[in-house]
């Protein structure tokens, strides 16, 4: 009988506010260029996607406002900026459907979560809309009452 190793968690980050403020029309994975202190953070997991954004300018993405803690053994001989901007590595036509998303009203993309697939870090990013105060109640609403059923039906067992 042959035993697989335990696969390490290859979650970074999750922006968990993200499912609560946005209803989620689509989902991509993008890939980052960073620099080498911010890989070694991420190592670490030392990264906040709470209030950050995409951005599209130039058929180009872009990740606004994410915040990458500079660990104090990075370099020295360069100040770590860490809430810089970092492009976002996509093929042209999925940009082409980023643009065309978020020239409708009310859509824009946000970061999901941050994950290593095969030793490369990838952003999962969303094309969502917004959401009302009533509709945030509504979702709380349907998420007890799933849970409460869940429990109803293992009871009834």
């Amino acid at each position: 009988m042959s035993r697989s190793k335990p696969q390490p968690d290859s979650r970074i980050a999750v922006n968990k506010k993200a499912r609560h403020d946005y209803f989620i029309i689509e989902q991509l994975e993008a890939g980052l260029v960073l620099e080498g202190w911010e890989v070694k953070s991420l190592r670490e997991k030392s990264i906040q996607l709470k209030e950050s954004y995409v951005l599209v300018r130039d058929m180009q993405a872009w990740l606004l406002g994410a915040h990458i803690a500079p660990l104090p053994t990075a370099s020295t001989h360069k100040p770590a900026d860490p809430t810089r901007t970092r492009k976002l590595l996509l093929h042209k036509d999925e940009i082409a459907k980023l643009v065309g998303a978020v020239e409708r009203k009310g859509y824009t993309i946000i970061p999901l979560s941050m994950y290593w697939k095969k030793g490369v870090a990838k952003l999962g990013i969303a094309v969502a809309k917004g959401k009302h105060k009533q509709d945030r109640r509504a979702s709380i609403k349907e998420r007890d009452w799933k849970r409460d059923q869940q429990r109803l039906l293992k009871k009834a067992k």
